[in-house]
């Protein structure tokens, strides 16, 4: 065993458990445990940094019990990491491989001038893995995720070490202060903790229940596997063993869960094979809508001013919380894009500005679905009709009320839509920013044209 420490460079991996670099790092010898903060990166979300920063202080509370401490430094990653080597003797860096065009650029740079291994684990299925068999990348979801399937194997987790030897001394900045957020208690403890929860009990409905707004019916791990605080391997793994585990009860809440997990996959590797979508449409034909993008619209739709209730009860759930149901994620964006004929590059900015799971790979390509211009195989004329799927998945209005107070006293059939019926609510908009149907004319043909290539 070598003296010198190995730096274990954490970046999304924010466990013990199934963490690869750190269980090869303790392979070598002693370790340590090093989160970078890049100042390039200090523009997340004040929810989302609030969120990184309190899982700072769990790691660090973890690494203590096992005879370790986390060394937190500010600055560019190739000199903080220079610097460690230097201080410190080590002669490796080890880190998990992200899949970010940011992350790996970043990693390439350092990679040729700094003793750099990347190692997976971020992924069950590395994006280069799995591809079609003429060696092109899967861009539809049904046939991505059949083949994703059709490679599983088990997945033998890697556990949390007993003991972490670190070289006491190492200099660290001071762990940046956070406050505590009882929705989503950070750190790899809490994110099992509600792993084990919902796989015990709502995952059995998880099929039927799961688009109800109004419901606490699905898992709210999303934060969680943004900064690794669990993996998507290990979540995956334990879904695969309740299925295996001999009961009585239909598969179809875990099957339906599983499905949702590799759709996280399927966008990580859009993100890896296709960097442009970052910057732009997935569909080329459609890069170039010819958007309306009123700003007082935009502002509206952020506030929670739409004056369609559904709308409104989301956006101020994000505004309040920092998270949102995928469903109602789904119908607000189809409002911003398909309703209003807004540009889809500004809602994903807002949500990766306000989302405490703010996720580029998943954000971008939920967005792109929604406007369709991503990878959906028959899309640019789904628009959702926000009353519909109101009346559809918060059947009783309590989500609405939730958010909404200034209509708590609507009964459930008018607080859909009060303004069908001419129902006025001091303080909230007398009636929606534009008719649905007419914008679903508009958008339409806006769409059309593009494609038809009319000027």
């Amino acid at each position: 065993m070598t003296t010198a420490p190995t730096i274990w460079w954490i970046r999304r991996d924010l466990r013990l458990t199934d963490n690869a670099p750190l269980h090869a790092a303790l392979q070598a010898g002693s370790v340590l445990p090093v989160y970078l903060l890049d100042p390039r990166l200090e523009s997340l979300s004040s929810r989302r940094r609030n969120f990184l920063y309190a899982g700072l202080h769990a790691l660090d509370r973890d690494l203590r019990a096992r005879g370790s401490y986390l060394v937190l430094r500010r600055g560019h990653p190739l000199d903080a990491l220079r610097a460690l080597l230097a201080e410190t003797g080590a002669t490796r860096i080890l880190a998990e491989r992200d899949f970010t065009p940011f992350a790996r650029q970043r990693d390439a740079v350092i990679a040729r001038q700094l003793p750099l291994t990347l190692l997976d684990g971020q992924t069950v299925h590395p994006p280069e893995s799995l591809i079609k068999p003429d060696g092109t990348p899967y861009t539809v979801y049904t046939p991505y995720a059949k083949a994703w399937k059709a490679r599983l194997i088990p997945i033998h987790l890697l556990p949390a070490p007993e003991i972490i030897p670190t070289p006491a001394g190492i200099l660290s900045d001071p762990l940046p202060p956070f406050h505590a957020d009882s929705v989503f208690p950070a750190g790899e403890r809490a994110a099992l903790q509600r792993l084990e929860d919902f796989l015990s009990g709502p995952i059995w409905d998880y099929a039927d229940l799961r688009n109800r707004l109004d419901l606490d019916a699905t898992s709210r791990l999303s934060p969680y596997f943004r900064f690794g605080m669990i993996g998507l391997r290990q979540a995956v793994h334990a879904v695969r063993q309740i299925m295996a585990e001999p009961h009585h009860k239909p598969l179809r809440g875990p099957e339906t869960w599983l499905n949702e997990l590799i759709w996280r996959e399927f966008y990580i590797q859009i993100l890896y094979h296709f960097p442009h979508v970052t910057q732009t449409a997935f569909r080329a034909e459609l890069a170039d809508i010819p958007w309306c993008n009123d700003e007082s619209d935009f502002i509206a739709w952020k506030e929670g001013r739409t004056g369609v209730p559904l709308v409104d009860a989301a956006m101020r759930q994000l505004l309040e919380t920092g998270w949102m149901h995928n469903r109602a994620r789904m119908i607000v964006a189809s409002y911003l894009v398909k309703d209003l004929l807004i540009d889809w590059r500004w809602g994903e900015a807002w949500f990766m500005e306000t989302l405490i799971d703010g996720d580029p790979a998943a954000n971008n390509g939920g967005w792109q679905w929604t406007a369709g211009v991503g990878t959906d195989a028959a899309p640019y004329f789904r628009i959702f009709n926000p009353v519909l799927q109101s009346r559809k998945f918060d059947p009783h209005g309590d989500y609405i009320r939730r958010w909404l107070p200034e209509l708590r006293h609507l009964d459930s059939q008018t607080i859909h839509a009060p303004w069908q019926i001419g129902i006025r609510v001091p303080g909230y908009p007398a009636h929606p920013l534009i008719d649905h149907e007419a914008a679903r004319e508009r958008t339409l043909q806006a769409y059309q044209r593009l494609r038809a290539g009319a000027p």
